[in-house]
C-alpha cells in the first residue's frame, strides 16, 4: 500500500471520529483491515490518527494562522494530518506534502498544498507562538476541562497534567505469576524495571510468545491500588462486578493463588467473551462469568455470599486520557453530573452481597472528587455502618502513571 492511502486512511478515520460512533483504537484496526496494511503502514497510521486527536486544537490554531477563511470538514482534517506530519511527527518535508495533497480530491489540492508549504516555512514562528497561547489552545484540552482542573490542582499542576496526557503512553507489562512458565525478566532485554514488583515497560516490539503463553498483560501499575487494597487470599469467595476485560480479575486470581471462588460479571454481554479469553489467557483457573448490570439489585443468592468486593465502577476516565485520547473529547460536564448517581446505585446494590467482616473496594479511573471522596463521605453519611479503612489515589504528574482512586470499606466492628 502506498503511503498517500495511509494519508488517505487516517482522513477517513477522522471523518468516521467525528460522528462519534467508534473509538480511535477501533477506527485503525478497521482501516488497517479495509486496506490490508502492513505493520509499518498500521503504525504510521495510529502515529497520525492520535497525534491528531491529541493535538486537535494546537492543529486548529496553526491551520488558522496559516490559511484565513471556512473550510468544509474533509479539507480541515487532511490539513490536520497534514500540519501533524510536518510540525508534531518529524515526518520528511517532501513526503508529508506530497503525500497529503495526493490524497486529496483535486480540487482542493492546490490549496492543501500552499497551506503545507507555508507551514514549512513559517515552522519555527509557530513553534515559538506557541508556547504563549492558553493551555486549552497550547495543549488540545476542552476549555472546561482545563478550568476545573487548575482550580483543583493549580496553574502549574494543571499544566503538567495536561502535558502527560499529550505524550505517547508506554508500554507497560505485568509478569503473570500463574503461567506454568513465568517470565525471567533478567533474559530480557527490552524490559526496563519500574521498581514494582512485576510491573516493567516495553521497549521494541512484544514478543507474540509472551502474550500467547499468558506470561505477561499489558497494564497500567495504577490498576494495582484497587488490588492490593482488597488483598485478596487463597480460599476466599470474591466478586469482580465491574470485571471486563479481566485485567484486575487476573490480578485477583494471582493473589488468591487460583484457589478459592472469583465470580467476574459485567453489565455487557458484548464483554463476556473477551473478559473470558483474557482469564483462560492469563490461566485463571478459579473465575466463573455472569452478566449482570449492578445498577438492578442482586439476585438473593449473591446476598452476603462474599468474602471481598471489587467495585471498578464505570468513570469518566479522566485519569486515563494519555491513554484513551477520545476521552477528553467526549467527556462533557453533565456526565460529570450524572455520574456519580450510578456509580452510587452501583454501590448500594453491591453492599448487601458482603459478608460480616468483608472488604469492598470501591475504585475508579478518575480524578474527580465528585466520583472519588465525595462520593464516598456522602455514604458513609448514610450508612453508619459502614467505616473507611483506607484510601489511595495515583495522580499522574505526581505518580508518572495513570490516574486511580480506591476507597476501602468495611462493616464496623468487622475490620
Amino acid at each position: 500500500m502506498t503511503e498517500k492511502n495511509v494519508r488517505r486512511a487516517a482522513v477517513s478515520a477522522l471523518r468516521a471520529w467525528s460522528k462519534g460512533h467508534l473509538y480511535a483504537e477501533s477506527l485503525v484496526e478497521r482501516q488497517a483491515r479495509r486496506n490490508h496494511l502492513s505493520t509499518s503502514d498500521r503504525a504510521l497510521l495510529n502515529s497520525i490518527l492520535l497525534s491528531v486527536l491529541r493535538n486537535r486544537s494546537l492543529l486548529d490554531h496553526w491551520i488558522g494562522m496559516l490559511r484565513k477563511g471556512k473550510l468544509d470538514h474533509e479539507t480541515r482534517d487532511i490539513l490536520r494530518v497534514g500540519v501533524c506530519q510536518l510540525l508534531l511527527l518529524g515526518i520528511p518535508d517532501h513526503a508529508a506534502v506530497n503525500e497529503t495533497v495526493n490524497c486529496a480530491r483535486k480540487p482542493v489540492r492546490g490549496l492543501i498544498n500552499a497551506v503545507l508549504r507555508r507551514a514549512v516555512a513559517a515552522r519555527k514562528t509557530l513553534f515559538s507562538e506557541s508556547e504563549d497561547l492558553r493551555a486549552p489552545t497550547r495543549f488540545s484540552h476542552p476549555e472546561w476541562l482545563c478550568n476545573r482542573w487548575e482550580q483543583q490542582f493549580g496553574k502549574n499542576e494543571m499544566e503538567s497534567l495536561l502535558a502527560w496526557n499529550n505524550e505517547p503512553a508506554p508500554v507497560i507489562i505485568r509478569l503473570n505469576p500463574l503461567a506454568p512458565n513465568p517470565l525471567d525478566p533478567d533474559k530480557e532485554d527490552q524490559l526496563i524495571d519500574l521498581g514494582l514488583e512485576s510491573y516493567y515497560q516495553l521497549t521494541g516490539a512484544l514478543p507474540r510468545e509472551w502474550v500467547e503463553n499468558g506470561q505477561i498483560y499489558i497494564q497500567d501499575p495504577s490498576t494495582r491500588i484497587a488490588v492490593e487494597l482488597l488483598d485478596p487470599e487463597p480460599g476466599e469467595t470474591i466478586l469482580d462486578a465491574c470485571a471486563a476485560p479481566g485485567g484486575k480479575s487476573s490480578l485477583i486470581a494471582a493473589a488468591m493463588n487460583n484457589e478459592g471462588q472469583l465470580l467476574c460479571t459485567d453489565a455487557s454481554e458484548k464483554r463476556i467473551p473477551r473478559l473470558l479469553e483474557n482469564l483462560a489467557g492469563q490461566h485463571v483457573a478459579n473465575a466463573a462469568t455472569a452478566q449482570f448490570d449492578w445498577t438492578d439489585p442482586a439476585p438473593q443468592e449473591w446476598r452476603a455470599k462474599f468474602d471481598r468486593i471489587l467495585l471498578d465502577v464505570p468513570c469518566s476516565n479522566s485519569g486515563v486520557m494519555r491513554r484513551r485520547v477520545d476521552a477528553r473529547w467526549r467527556l462533557k460536564p453533565d456526565q460529570l453530573e450524572a455520574l456519580p448517581a450510578i456509580q452510587r446505585v452501583i454501590l448500594e446494590n453491591a453492599l448487601p452481597c458482603l459478608r460480616q467482616g468483608g472488604r469492598l473496594v470501591y475504585s475508579t479511573c478518575s480524578l474527580e472528587p465528585e466520583e472519588n471522596e465525595n462520593l464516598i463521605m456522602s455514604l458513609l453519611k448514610e450508612h453508619p455502618e459502614l467505616s473507611l479503612l483506607d484510601s489511595k489515589t495515583s495522580i499522574p504528574f505526581r505518580d508518572k502513571f495513570d490516574g486511580s482512586y480506591a476507597a476501602l470499606l468495611t462493616l464496623k466492628g468487622n475490620a
